[in-house]
C-alpha cells in the first residue's frame, strides 16, 4: 500500500485514494504496524481529498466518525466530514448527520434538518437511523409510530450481514437494534401503541441488553429517573 500512496506511476494513480484509506486502517487499528491515531489520521485526509467525490468516501465518513471519538473530539470538524461524504453518498454518515443536526452536536441544533436525514438514511438501511426514530418519536409520545419502526428494526439482528448490504459499522448497527428493542419493549411493558404483553416485553429487554450493554443500561438509568 505504502508502494501505492508513493508511486508516480499514472497506472496507480486511481489506486492512490484506497491505499491511503486502508493503510490509514492499518495504523488506526495496529495491523502490521504501530498503531497511531496521528498517522491514520493523516492518511484519512490523503485519501478524503478535501471532500473530492473521487476520491475515498469511505475516508470522509471514517473521518467524521474520527472527529466524534474522545482522542481527537472536534464535532464542527465531525459535522464537515459527514456532509462530504453523505453529498457523496454515504449512508453511513447520512445517518450520523441526523444524529448531530437532532442533538446540535458540531452544528445549530434542527429539528427539520435531523428527520429529513434521519428519514433518509432510515429508507435506505440504516439502523442507527432507526434506532434513534424509534427514540425521537417515543420521547414525543407518538408510541405507535415508534413501535412500528422498532419492529420493523428488531426483526433482523444479523449484524454481519446487515454491515455488509449496508457499508455500516456493525458497531453502530447493534447500538440502533438496542436503542429499538429496548424502546420496543418499553411500549410493550407499558402498553403504550401496543397491546401490553410482559413476556415479549422481556423478550426485547434481554435483546438490548445483549446486543449493546452500554446503550441498555443507558437507557434503563433514564427511565428508572423518569425521564423516559
Amino acid at each position: 500500500m505504502k508502494k501505492i500512496l508513493n508511486s508516480n506511476s499514472p497506472g496507480a494513480r486511481h489506486l492512490k485514494f484506497a491505499a491511503a484509506y486502508n493503510l490509514g486502517r492499518a495504523y488506526y487499528e495496529g495491523y502490521g504496524v504501530k498503531r497511531s491515531t496521528e498517522e491514520a489520521e493523516r492518511l484519512w485526509l490523503i485519501a478524503a481529498d478535501h471532500g473530492n467525490p473521487k476520491a475515498s468516501v469511505k475516508a470522509q465518513s471514517t473521518l467524521g466518525m474520527l472527529y466524534s471519538m474522545p482522542d481527537l473530539k472536534d464535532l464542527k470538524k465531525a459535522f464537515f466530514w459527514h456532509s462530504e461524504a453523505c453529498g457523496n453518498g454515504s449512508l453511513e454518515s447520512q445517518g450520523a448527520l441526523g444524529v448531530m443536526y437532532l442533538y446540535g452536536q458540531g452544528i445549530r441544533q434542527n429539528t427539520k434538518a435531523a428527520l429529513e436525514c434521519l428519514k433518509a438514511a432510515a429508507d435506505r438501511g440504516n439502523i442507527y437511523a432507526q434506532g434513534h426514530l424509534v427514540e425521537y418519536y417515543y420521547n414525543r409520545k407518538f408510541f405507535s409510530t415508534a413501535a412500528a419502526i422498532a419492529q420493523r428494526t428488531t426483526a433482523n439482528d444479523n449484524i454481519e450481514m446487515l454491515a455488509t448490504m449496508t457499508d455500516c459499522l456493525p458497531a453502530y448497527i447493534a447500538k440502533g437494534i438496542a436503542m429499538a428493542a429496548f424502546y420496543l419493549a418499553r411500549c410493550l411493558h407499558l402498553g403504550r401503541g401496543v397491546e401490553q404483553d410482559e413476556a415479549a416485553a422481556r423478550k426485547y429487554y434481554s435483546k438490548a441488553c445483549l446486543l449493546d450493554p452500554d446503550v441498555a443500561s443507558d437507557l434503563e438509568l433514564k427511565a428508572n429517573l423518569g425521564r423516559i
